[in-house]
């Protein structure tokens, strides 16, 4: 995978915040799919779908922080964890509460660090629990976001959306609700 391939179009995009051209040809790194709308109104709206399961998602993310400190003006980026089975479902959970409790840019990334760099497989609440501690995140309260009706909301809307575009792996990032681009079609 070539992370600086997804990050060079998402730049592009970004950058001339125009329509690409309709040819779907097998060079092209991205799809047109059928538009969508967005929530982001006369602004650029970037979806990423990911996994902190998966390595590809990994890879991508110090590229992806990269382009979101310098990302244009009238950009609205957007992270949803992908839910493409079962198994996915914990650490879409994890995302979900960690954005509802407002530490997303405190476990995100080290979250990530900690199943891919060192190992450590979070997929337990006692593993999980003592992370969070690690990080100086409430316990009590995060497994009380975790289990909360608006993160079973939340779950549900990342699962329909991630239907809705098409999604079959991850990384996937929509731009604009109208062209798709993924790991395997970015070379």
């Amino acid at each position: 995978m070539q992370p600086r391939i997804i990050l060079f179009l998402l730049l592009s995009i970004a950058a001339m915040g125009t329509a690409l051209a309709e040819d779907n040809s097998p060079a092209q790194p991205f799809d047109t799919i059928e538009p969508r709308p967005t929530s982001s109104g006369d602004r650029i709206e970037v979806i990423e779908f990911f996994w902190y399961g998966c390595p590809h998602c990994f890879d991508l993310e110090p590229y992806l922080t990269q382009w979101l400190a310098a990302k244009p003006e009238d950009v609205d980026f957007l992270r949803v964890p992908a839910v493409l089975g079962n198994s996915w479902i914990h650490y879409s959970r994890v995302y979900l509460a960690a954005e509802n409790l407002g530490v997303v840019d405190k476990l995100h990334a080290p979250l990530f660090n900690a199943i891919h760099e060192q190992r450590i497989p979070l997929n337990d609440k006692d593993k999980l629990g003592k992370f969070l501690k690690e990080h100086d995140i409430d316990q009590d309260k995060f497994f009380e976001a975790y289990a909360s009706p608006e993160v079973e909301r939340k779950l549900k809307n990342a699962y329909v959306l991630g239907q809705d575009y098409g999604l079959t792996g991850v990384p996937t990032i929509i731009i604009n609700g109208k062209y798709r681009t993924s790991a395997s079609q970015a070379g």
